[in-house]
């Protein structure tokens, strides 16, 4: 009897012990709100809508631990709609959001292959925006994050280690078009630095446009798109503050998210060459925040299709994984511009939006 007792126990112990080096963890978010948008060529709309602060999603991600300080990991992650239940993608992808796997070392750093975020983006819905790209007062309305400035499939990410605060983000997405190899390549680096209050990166995006050749259709060579952004954020406990700076120069550098939602003659031109400015704050109010921000896209070409974004919310924690929300924004379009008021999941159809509605994480 002592003899199974102790095999009993020896057995527990290696299920303990393999358990505890090898995990996989389901998580996700649930967020939808009543949206309402005016001064589109459409109308004003009022609809429930999903994922408005954060995209809902549901993923898995897991770990192993080899030994020696490496580990093996990978993240599955789908975006799906809590107003209608269906997938939130127009393709048949599903885990559109992340899908990648590779290795982490305490001492080497993090190698992953797979669809993943693109370090210009992290930088800035992480460091950049108080409403952390959400809300209709997000960045991503005049800041260019459509596409592949988001997420970059086919991707290489290594991340250094941190020193005193410091690291190094870097992607580079093989284009996959047969008989050429740049074309439609995409890389990134990010240097970044978290220490204490203090948050910033400066981010450097370039993506090539060429199209290689195929059949009968020659090459086609086009402008690479180019952005650099800086982006800060400071807490001084009673207000944190927010700040960036981005330059796009190039093809598809500022395109804009929807090609002519104010029904204008003539449709709005993407811009080649643009700055792009934000200021933004939270505000600690008892179990919630106010969050504001301003805004500015300056186009330097000769159409001079300037916007501006003034945006204000508030987030109020009714728990340690669930909050409530309200927001407003408000664009003002130069010169035919177009740019429009959305949230984390819609490109918008006017240029006022508000929001309201839940969030909850698991």
């Amino acid at each position: 009897m002592k003899k199974l007792t102790l095999a009993a126990l020896i057995a527990g112990s290696f299920a303990a012990t393999a358990s505890a080096q090898s995990n996989v963890t389901i998580y996700g978010i649930v967020d939808a709100g009543i949206v309402r948008e005016t001064g589109g060529a459409a109308g004003d709309v009022t609809k429930v809508t999903s994922g408005v602060g954060s995209q809902s999603r549901i993923g898995f991600r897991g770990t192993e631990d080899l030994g020696n300080g490496l580990s093996a990991i990978f993240t599955l992650e789908s975006g799906y709609k809590v107003d209608d239940g269906t997938l939130d993608n127009t393709t048949s992808a599903l885990f559109n959001r992340q899908a990648f796997v590779g290795l982490s070392s305490k001492d080497l750093g993090t190698l992953t292959l797979g669809r993943q975020y693109n370090p210009l983006y992290n930088a800035l819905s992480k460091i950049a925006d108080p409403f952390g790209a959400g809300y209709a007062g997000s960045a991503k309305n005049l800041f260019p994050t459509g596409g592949v400035n988001t997420r970059v499939s086919n991707s290489i990410v290594y991340t250094t280690p941190k020193w005193s605060g410091f690291y190094v983000e870097g992607l580079y997405a093989l284009g996959e078009q047969p008989g050429d190899n740049t074309a439609g390549r995409i890389f990134s680096i990010g240097f970044n630095y978290s220490n204490g209050p203090l948050n910033a990166a400066l981010v450097y995006n370039n993506r090539n446009n060429d199209v290689a050749a195929t059949g009968t259709t020659p090459a086609a060579e086009r402008e690479d798109g180019k952005n650099t952004l800086l982006a800060v954020n400071y807490d001084f406990k009673v207000v944190k503050v927010f700040a960036a700076f981005e330059r796009d120069k190039g093809l598809n550098s500022s395109p804009i998210p929807v090609a002519n939602a104010f029904g204008y003659a003539v449709a709005p031109r993407a811009s080649l060459e643009a700055d792009d400015a934000l200021l933004g704050v939270q505000v600690p109010v008892g179990s919630g925040k106010i969050i504001a921000s301003w805004m500015n896209k300056n186009d330097k070409t000769a159409n001079n299709q300037d916007a501006r974004q003034w945006a204000v919310g508030y987030s109020h924690d009714l728990s340690k994984r669930t909050s409530a929300y309200i927001a407003y924004a408000k664009i003002d379009n130069k010169n035919g511009a177009g740019y429009t008021v959305g949230n984390n999941n819609e490109a918008g159809s006017g240029d006022t939006g508000f929001n309201l509605g839940i969030r909850h994480t698991f």
